[in-house]
């Protein structure tokens, strides 16, 4: 890889001073305005290297920060996950896309200024933004492939380093930024457009239509019940619920809305029923595996969810079990492999009190079964997930024992590595599933089983997970956010 040309002259927008301020909608704004100078000064001289003369100069901006410095230990609230720092000390974040996250930067900015009475200093960082992620939203300018520019773009403009875009800070290893401040927030900015783009790719709809609640399933028949239910809440003026949009970033806003077909699928495609606040729902259709389950969460955790659930299919493992029984995991038996490096398989994955509350509630309100009668269609425990999809034709002694020795009643390929990567980011997770077939008691999934099994469950399945997320939508956040996902050492903002 060729160096970049350090003998350009390098032009960056005009010096600006620190900035103190007290209130978090001002620090936001303030956060606003940096970025779109950076971003737009960027934008401006690429443009001009696309017809304008060979480049004489490298053009840089950088990534606005937010810096807090604490000098005692404050008396906090102990019952709070978030919204504070440990000990005192100088602490700092580099923030993007300041429009996207304006009410979540707001929220975790006042509750510093309140827990800590402090200040909050806004000003540019040390940190170069890629011109990559400076172009998202200007369809009028895109990045040419490698050889058509006239010029070597990384010889002109900072482009995105993979080696310095890395989970270091959530997975725990790294306490302290290079400048010897702590780090403020989860993800650093590069990190974050990083996924921004990823998702954009992977799902073929913008980040800012994500809700804050997210479903997980593993088969379109799910898609094609949300897009019913979307439209019919889109015809009930009092749901509160004002979009639907699809892959394409196809917005429909009346029930007759013709639903677009796209030529081609994405990878992941996601669909969003939106409310003004962002307190809606997107579900992601992420197919089978845990790949494709570690990828889509590994992105979707820089928007901060409230919340995530997996509902699909499993394997039911007990003979007392029926097809379409639903499953509710409090444990789980991780063999997925994808997840190893991140956050070793003998760390525990704990069932979060109130998701699995809201779980059970829904399932008793959608079937109307409640107590002990709810037992009929539903157990509780260990959700196994592995990623050989063809389980069963190995040699079945040791698959069989391992699975007997863990309890479980179910087994899946996303379930465990959706609610690891939910407790690795810090987002409250959870899984209901609904057997499909028994194959260690002869009920394998055939086409003409399949067919009527889909028919008479899937609409029950997505109504139990959307009500479990619209009840979670009604709780505070203090509450909802467990300090069971939280670490000895852990960043102030969620």
């Amino acid at each position: 890889m060729r160096p970049p040309n350090r003998n350009l002259p390098v032009d960056t927008p005009p010096e600006r001073a620190a900035q103190v301020f007290r209130s978090g909608a001002a620090a936001v704004a303030h956060l606003q305005a940096l970025y779109a100078e950076a971003t737009g000064f960027l934008r401006a001289h690429f443009a001009e290297t696309l017809t304008g003369p060979h480049p004489a100069h490298r053009y840089r901006a950088f990534y606005p920060e937010l810096r807090i410095t604490t000098s005692s230990f404050a008396k906090i609230d102990s019952r709070l996950s978030f919204g504070h720092v440990t000990e005192p000390g100088t602490y700092t974040a580099t923030v993007t896309r300041p429009d996207l996250f304006e009410d979540y930067l707001t929220q975790q900015i006042d509750l510093l200024l309140d827990n800590h009475g402090v200040e909050v200093e806004i000003r540019p960082s040390t940190t170069p933004i890629p011109v990559h992620f400076a172009l998202p939203g200007d369809e009028a300018l895109t990045i040419p492939q490698e050889g058509v520019l006239g010029y070597t773009l990384r010889d002109v403009f900072d482009v995105p380093d993979l080696t310095t875009t890395n989970d270091d800070i959530v997975n725990g290893k790294r306490t302290l930024n290079e400048d010897g401040t702590g780090p403020l927030a989860p993800f650093t900015a590069q990190r974050v457009d990083y996924s921004l783009a990823r998702l954009a790719h992977y799902t073929a709809t913008a980040p800012e239509h994500f809700q804050n609640h997210v479903l997980f399933t593993n088969y379109q028949f799910y898609v094609d019940e949300f897009a019913t239910y979307a439209l019919e809440q889109l015809g009930d003026a009092d749901s509160g619920y004002t979009a639907f949009v699809m892959p394409g970033d196809a917005v429909l806003t009346r029930p007759g809305d013709r639903v677009p077909a796209l030529e081609r699928m994405p990878q992941m495609p996601a669909y969003h029923l939106k409310r003004p606040d962002h307190s809606g729902i997107t579900l992601v259709n992420i197919g089978v595996g845990p790949s494709n389950a570690k990828t889509a969460t590994d992105h979707i955790a820089v928007l901060r969810p409230h919340a995530w659930l997996m509902v699909g299919h499993c394997a039911g493992l007990r003979n007392s079990q029926n097809l379409g029984d639903f499953v509710l995991a409090h444990a789980y038996l991780r063999e997925d492999n994808v997840l190893d490096d991140d956050l070793p398989v003998w760390v525990p994955i704990p069932a979060l009190a109130e998701i699995q509350i809201a779980l059970e509630r829904a399932v008793a309100e959608v079937t109307k079964l409640d107590g002990y009668d709810l037992k009929q269609i539903m157990r509780t425990g260990t959700v196994a997930t592995i990623d050989n999809r063809n389980w069963e034709l190995r040699d079945q002694s040791g698959p069989v024992q391992r699975l007997s020795q863990s309890r479980a009643i179910a087994l899946d390929m996303e379930s465990a590595t959706i609610a690891a990567n939910g407790y690795r980011f810090r987002v409250p997770y959870g899984t209901l599933l609904c057997v499909s077939d028994k194959p260690l008691h002869g009920e394998l999934k055939l086409p003409g089983m399949a067919t009527e099994f889909y028919r008479t469950q899937v609409r029950r399945h997505l109504a139990i997970g959307v009500r479990a997320l619209e009840s979670l939508r009604d709780m505070p956040l203090e509450r909802l956010h467990s300090r069971k996902l939280r670490s000895f050492e852990e960043t102030a903002f969620l």
